[in-house]
């Protein structure tokens, strides 16, 4: 026994008191946060075990990925189903996520912005409460320069040194311990020292575990955002090749007679790439590489905790800013209402205070995190989000939490706006006619509802609410102007 344990033991046995009364105060839980980019929920296994087959395996039967590490986390705590992108475009969803901010309130609502430096962050909060803050690996919400680590405003982490304001191409030439140059593809380090060459993805975990070794024994909060699997799709060795004899095949919704009436919508924008062409099977067998490549690095830091007697106390969140169309609706990329772009895996875990096997069939956007995750960590604060304090729905007893809360994501500048709750998807759009989606019935987002009489019901109870919080959180574009309102 520890001497100090031993004193309070004898004081506690003279004096008839219970032990319980010099038990030490909890200690104050860690958080960290393993954070991807444009990453699509389908390659995950524990996203492929909430959807039926056809869901499950977009790209041909059994075709996957195996990613037992970030299903560990969802295993052991709760998986969200239905959580979403404020806007599915990285700088606006990123600002959201560490804000608890709609777009427009950040001062970042489109790619290229910088976060406003005058409001609270969940870090800054974390900080002023003595947490250790880090961050590693992408932030973009400060310009779109690339491959640059001199970040100006460390959004409340205190220790950013390895926080890259943008870039996806696969590596870093690295001396003496520091990155001499970025944005080097495969024929670019074919003629460095091997030494010398080092994989983004390699790089931000080796970074991420030298942190936690260092702040393991007092509180801490460390975001790794991963540049990966966004494009360009090209995984490292070996896992550039794992998957070629797989023989992928194309979405069902690629189909002509799933693409030929598409809402105006769908096309995307200037910002969100083309459409998508025919179909690349290696570019997606790239793309199941650099997942494999996320989750055993994951792996690496899960067992970090594991070795280290961390992980009950530490609170571990696996998401993404967006999503990837990967080829769905014969689009790439993000930028539009469809579920695989603007839908985010987010799965939790925290032993202490989160049931393990939990399901949430709950709407939420990345503006519900600031304040859930500080909720969950016992911490109050005075700060004004517009997301929702959720916290309550991970923490209850019940396995399954089910609710038709309504939130809402957009498309900047109020080009589009997309009511959801646990099940329907109202999309209004400036050149289009409104389109409502039954998600359960229609999983693949091929048919507007939004006239059909049986659902007259569903549809006015979005419309209105999705009204109300644009005026609410001053949205752009279509709340004071509603070209169509249900008779």
């Amino acid at each position: 026994m520890h001497a100090k344990c031993g004193i309070h033991h004898a004081i506690a046995i003279a004096m008839g008191v219970s032990l319980a009364v010099f038990a030490e105060p909890p200690k104050p839980p860690n958080l960290l946060i393993i954070h991807t980019d444009e990453h699509s929920f389908r390659t995950l296994g524990c996203y492929r075990e909430q959807m039926p087959e056809e869901q499950a395996f977009a790209w041909g039967k059994g075709n996957c990925v195996e990613t037992p590490n970030i299903d560990a986390i969802a295993h052991g705590g709760a998986i969200c189903t239905r959580f979403y992108a404020s806007s599915p475009v990285c700088t606006p969803s990123r600002a959201s996520f560490v804000t608890g901010l709609y777009p427009q309130a950040t001062g970042a609502p489109k790619n290229g912005d910088h976060l406003r430096t005058d409001i609270p962050t969940f870090a800054t909060i974390l900080r002023q409460h003595g947490y250790a803050t880090s961050y590693v690996g992408k932030w973009h919400l400060e310009g779109n320069g690339k491959y640059l680590f001199n970040v100006k405003y460390d959004g409340g982490f205190s220790d950013n040194r390895f926080m890259m304001d943008g870039g996806h191409s696969p590596y870093f030439r690295v001396k003496d311990g520091k990155v001499v140059e970025g944005g080097l593809g495969e024929r670019a380090i074919a003629s460095l020292p091997k030494e010398e060459v080092v994989h983004m993805t390699d790089y931000f975990t080796d970074r991420t575990l030298e942190i936690l070794q260092r702040d393991k024994g007092r509180p801490f909060c460390l975001m790794l955002s991963i540049p990966d699997p966004h494009t360009p799709d090209y995984a490292r060795p070996p896992y550039h090749t794992m998957y070629d004899r797989m023989d992928l095949k194309p979405p069902q919704t690629m189909a002509p007679e799933c693409t030929a009436t598409k809402p105006s919508w769908a096309q995307g924008g200037k910002d969100d790439h083309n459409e998508a062409g025919p179909f690349d099977a290696d570019d997606m067998r790239q793309y199941f590489g650099m997942v494999k490549h996320i989750d055993d690095s994951v792996g690496r830091i899960l067992k970090f905790l594991d070795d280290n007697h961390l992980a009950d106390n530490t609170i571990v969140v696996f998401t993404a800013d967006h999503g990837d169309m990967c080829f769905e609706h014969n689009r790439r990329n993000k930028g539009v209402p469809y579920e695989a772009s603007a839908r985010i895996p987010f799965v939790i875990r925290y032993p202490a205070r989160i049931p393990a096997g939990k399901t949430i069939r709950e709407a939420f956007t990345t503006v519900d995190f600031a304040p859930t995750v500080l909720a969950l960590m016992g911490l109050k604060t005075g700060t004004a989000f517009h997301g929702m304090d959720a916290s309550a729905d991970f923490t209850s007893p019940e396995k399954e939490v089910v609710k038709d809360r309504i939130t809402y994501y957009a498309k900047t500048g109020g080009w589009w706006v997309a009511a959801v709750d646990g099940r329907y998807k109202l999309v209004l759009d400036k050149q289009e006619k409104p389109w409502l989606i039954d998600l359960d019935v229609d999983p693949d987002e091929l048919v507007n509802v939004y006239t059909d009489p049986k659902y007259t019901t569903v549809a006015k109870r979005l419309q209105d609410e999705l009204f109300l919080q644009m005026k609410r959180f001053n949205e752009p574009g279509l709340a004071n102007n509603r070209p169509y309102v249900l008779e």
